[in-house]
């Protein structure tokens, strides 16, 4: 069935980019509600941006929301990806700020949070979207398709000249609480580069190594403490590309495979599908169907494996 949260809960932290304090609250949500943002510090006009493919503008490094009036909310994936994970359909997100916390640099934060309030059924079957043929879009040397699946498979492959990072490849199936132990707690990670030339534009103002962002330099990795994964730039790179994913509006019976993909490829690869004709059919759920979705059968033990 679809489900929400059975109370509202509060994470408060930093922008990542703009380097400001955010407060940011997630409520529970009528049946068939979806998930929508709510800019609390906008007194007038349309504050409500829908968490829709549809309202991703171009942008960088993040994924950003806008609604027709202009209003914006961005670094949605960790949240997003959060969500689709637990296995949760509605939800009102009230924020005071132009982007979401980044907490930790992965979804752990929010993972923590949705699990400790409790996800409640409401009675109401789940449709979700079941791609039909392979649809694939390419830019340079990224590519990201969608192909037919019984469930949500994320197959993923980066390749940076890093040694500390280098090629790597990682491929799971995202059904029985699988994002929630292996992907959940995977941080941003970026080149040292990276973040001199980003903080230059006024980017990643809010990035702290070691805090909430993974930073490699050659063959060294910067950041203290390490990694929580040997191969944790993979794994957030499937991370990012659930949240991206969950912006299809519904769940996905897909199998995603990206190479070098970012978060505009794969809202390029939504907008692809939705306007290839035949290529998907929104479907009811059934018993086995609803068995492989994100966030089903997620066990109270499963909040252990959140770092």
């Amino acid at each position: 069935m679809q489900a929400t949260l059975r109370s509202s809960v509060q994470f408060t932290g930093m922008g990542l980019h703009s380097g400001r304090p955010v407060r940011m609250t997630v409520h529970p949500a009528a049946a068939s509600f979806g998930i929508w943002f709510r800019r609390t510090d906008i007194e007038d006009g349309d504050t409500l941006i829908p968490a829709r493919y549809d309202m991703v503008p171009p942008s960088q490094l993040c994924t950003k929301l806008r609604n027709e009036a202009g209003v914006e909310v961005s670094t949605v994936e960790h949240v997003m990806a959060a969500l689709a994970g637990c296995g949760i359909h509605n939800a009102m997100i009230e924020i005071d700020g132009p982007e979401v916390p980044i907490m930790d640099g992965s979804s752990a934060h929010f993972v923590r949070g949705f699990l400790a309030r409790g996800v409640q059924d409401q009675g109401a079957a789940i449709h979700a979207i079941e791609v039909l043929t392979p649809v694939t879009v390419r830019s340079g040397d990224a590519v990201a398709t969608l192909k037919p699946s019984d469930g949500l498979k994320i197959r993923f492959e980066i390749d940076f000249p890093d040694t500390a990072i280098g090629r790597q490849a990682r491929e799971l199936d995202l059904s029985n609480g699988h994002f929630v132990r292996e992907l959940c707690d995977s941080r941003t990670f970026c080149r040292q580069a990276d973040v001199d030339a980003m903080q230059a534009s006024g980017l990643a103002l809010g990035g702290v190594p070691g805090e909430n962002a993974v930073v490699f330099d050659g063959d060294a990795i910067t950041s203290p403490g390490g990694l929580r994964h040997v191969d944790e730039p993979v794994r957030h790179k499937m991370l990012d590309a659930l949240g991206d994913l969950a912006l299809a509006g519904a769940p996905l019976l897909a199998e995603y495979e990206g190479t070098r993909a970012g978060h505009m490829l794969t809202n390029q690869l939504l907008r692809k599908l939705f306007a290839t004709p035949g290529a998907w059919r929104l479907v009811e759920c059934d018993a086995g169907q609803r068995a492989r979705l994100p966030g089903v059968n997620l066990h109270p033990q499963d909040l252990a494996a959140v770092a």
